[in-house]
């Protein structure tokens, strides 16, 4: 750790290490290499479906129009076909899907708090085993505070739409969508004294520096630079929080109904935590996301934590996607594209964006370093949806694609292309094994998803 008065930063491994190193990497049940990191990243909505499904299988596929900008991340992808989530084949159009996906089961229909999904969701299972071992056992990260209230449509409490990660059958976990929160509980100290809460306004890089100084001097040349690389990651966040949160303020203030709820409350607005105006923003959501998910690499980087997961937004969400050229309104309005060939293509466009900011933490995990290979080498970086199309809110044959290398343990670069209807909850086994996390059996799951170490595998089913 860096340390200085309200502020305590995991530092990331270092050649200095060595002895800390190969106990930490002992403990991840892989002795002698760099555990290995478990992130989620959920979309609602689902996708245009005639617009996702790459031609080809095995190494010798083509990404389709809305996966092509993973195109420079081709070999680091596996793109899996004909997963579903049968639990969430019932109830209502979102909730369901949403709340369990993850568990693998069906949430309890209730209008109230007494929220139950039927399980510990997967990521959970993962913290709960190896989240001793780190400061944060995990980190849950969103751009949408929780809607509250009931949808009358279907009769579920909104709550269901906001959360994934369940620590008990009964306990959903809350996702923090300030970024400056998140950035706090990845560097800044719980002291509650009166030094480090007048410490709270100032660079957590400042108040590290004179620690950074003192360690600067015991390392080498490459450490050195390591350290150098780290800091200038951290500050470079730092400041692009800071900076966003002016830009969003300034935008609600151009907004005459926001002003008139600041002149009421006669307060500051945080454009990050008031729900009614979160969700309604009209703007560029883009670096909000990219935030967050730079947050969830340096998690990652420092062994701050091993698992994490992170929501576009919630089940049913009015966000705005008005931003993007071509695109007039919200993903969830879209995805009713009731075959309109205007709407398809808005909607492909959509997709496409949540794929450009999957790549962006590719990028990202693919450029820190790690031993011989990269962060995104020794992770699993899982993205779905609870849906395949939004307008039939169908969970059969789920947008799915799995990330990095898994330590060693997965054989990306391929379009796999399973039996119809293959357990989703399959591919949570596998993924669970190569945690260190020994499941035979993960709600609905019938086995191992086969397949994910071998190169010449292609799938069970011809493309």
């Amino acid at each position: 750790m860096l340390k200085g008065v309200g502020a305590m930063m995991s530092l990331p491994m270092l050649e200095a290490m060595g002895p800390f190193t190969a106990t930490a990497a002992s403990n991840s049940s892989r002795k002698g290499k760099h555990p290995v990191r478990l992130a989620v990243l959920y979309m609602p909505n689902g996708v245009n479906p005639h617009a996702w499904t790459p031609k080809g299988v095995g190494g010798e596929f083509e990404l389709s129009p809305i996966l092509e900008p993973l195109a420079s991340h081709k070999n680091d992808l596996l793109v899996l076909t004909e997963l579903w989530n049968a639990a969430s084949n019932t109830g209502d159009g979102h909730y369901v899907k949403t709340g369990g996906f993850l568990t693998g089961t069906t949430i309890t229909r209730t209008t109230g708090s007494d929220l139950r999904s039927g399980a510990v969701s997967m990521d959970q299972v993962v913290a709960q085993h190896v989240g001793n071992l780190t400061p944060l056992p995990s980190l849950e990260l969103g751009i949408e505070p929780p809607a509250t209230g009931v949808d009358t449509n279907v009769g579920y409490t909104q709550l269901y739409g906001a959360h994934i990660s369940w620590s008990t059958p009964v306990t959903p976990l809350a996702k923090e969508h300030n970024p400056k929160l998140a950035f706090d509980r990845l560097f800044r100290s719980n002291t509650a004294s009166r030094r480090a809460e007048a410490a709270r306004d100032q660079s957590v890089i400042d108040l590290v520096l004179e620690d950074a100084r003192r360690l600067q001097r015991k390392l080498g040349q490459a450490d050195q630079q390591k350290l150098n690389e780290y800091l200038d990651s951290v500050r470079s966040v730092e400041k692009r929080i800071e900076f966003d949160a002016k830009r969003q303020r300034a935008d609600v203030l151009e907004d005459p109904l926001a002003r008139k709820a600041i002149e009421d409350l006669g307060r500051r607005i945080d454009v990050y935590s008031d729900p009614a105006r979160v969700s309604e923003r009209r703007g560029n959501h883009t670096e909000h996301v990219r935030l967050m998910l730079d947050l969830m690499v340096l998690g990652f980087w420092t062994d701050s934590t091993r698992v994490s997961t992170f929501m576009f937004g919630n089940a049913v969400s009015g966000r705005n996607f008005s931003f993007l050229d071509g695109v007039k309104g919200g993903h969830h309005q879209t995805s009713h594209h009731e075959n309109d060939k205007e709407k398809l293509e808005q909607y492909k466009r959509i997709n496409t964006w949540h794929m450009a900011q999957l790549a962006y933490m590719l990028d990202k995990m693919k450029a820190i370093k790690e031993g011989e290979g990269n962060l995104l080498d020794n992770s699993m970086v899982l993205f779905g949806a609870g849906m395949r199309d939004g307008n039939a809110h169908n969970p059969h044959n789920l947008p799915v694609v799995l990330a990095g290398r898994g330590g060693g343990t997965l054989s990306p670069g391929r379009h796999l292309v399973y039996e119809k209807n293959t357990p989703l909850c399959n591919l949570y086994v596998s993924m669970l094994n190569r945690l260190g996390t020994p499941m035979e059996k993960f709600s609905d799951s019938t086995g191992e998803l086969p397949g994910l170490s071998d190169p010449n595998f292609t799938g069970l089913k011809p493309a």
